[in-house]
């Protein structure tokens, strides 16, 4: 298969991970010191990052839907399953935990030459592959489970405002900053990037 080369959107894409991943290791959230840290809630880091990233983009696509720069169907969103995101999410929260990458660090692991992102990219491959050749089977049950048909939004869905949604979200967000740095306080703090980068933060 020839890659189209000529394509915009490829290179665009190219550049913008290379620039992600590069921000990721400097970060040290290429390291699993970061990743475990957070499960042990000695480091938020993580879970601020990704949060905050939630909340400013749903701020941003409900200020265009209001605006009227963004159709309501431009943006598509999945069938949502909440029985099977639980047992998923279970899942791999539990793959986190114990190998101390998510997929995207595990990539960003590896081209920063750390060998166990290399183990636990190839188990991701792997357990992918095994879920792949199990479709069709007994499995579908658990990956359609709690299916919710009642619309694409929370407005569709339960009547929620999108300013409601998005202020629940951002409190939501204020709180995980307060609680988290309470945590690290009584710890001893966040991981550092410098130690992260280097495997020190394993032996706190």
């Amino acid at each position: 298969m020839q890659l189209p080369l000529n394509d915009a959107g490829l290179w665009s894409a190219l550049v913008c991970g290379g620039l992600f991943g590069f921000v990721l290791e400097r970060a040290g959230f290429g390291s699993p010191c970061k990743l475990t840290a957070q499960f042990r809630f000695t480091d938020w880091s993580v879970l601020k990052v990704m949060f905050t990233a939630i909340v400013v983009a749903a701020a941003g696509l409900a200020l265009l839907r209001g605006l009227g720069w963004l159709p309501a169907d431009a943006v598509f969103v999945p069938t949502a399953y909440l029985g099977a995101a639980a047992i998923g999410g279970a899942l791999v929260g539990a793959g986190f935990a114990i190998g101390g990458y998510c997929p995207g660090t595990s990539v960003v692991g590896l081209m920063s030459g750390r060998l166990d992102a290399l183990v636990f990219l190839v188990g991701l491959l792997v357990g992918t592959g095994l879920f792949a050749g199990a479709w069709g089977s007994a499995l579908d049950a658990w990956t359609t489970a709690g299916e919710l048909e009642s619309g694409d939004t929370l407005l569709d869905a339960f009547g929620v405002p999108d300013a409601v949604a998005v202020g629940a979200m951002a409190a939501a967000l204020v709180l995980v900053y307060w609680l988290g740095g309470r945590m690290e306080r009584r710890s001893r703090g966040p991981v550092s990037a410098a130690e992260a980068v280097r495997g020190a933060g394993a032996e706190r």
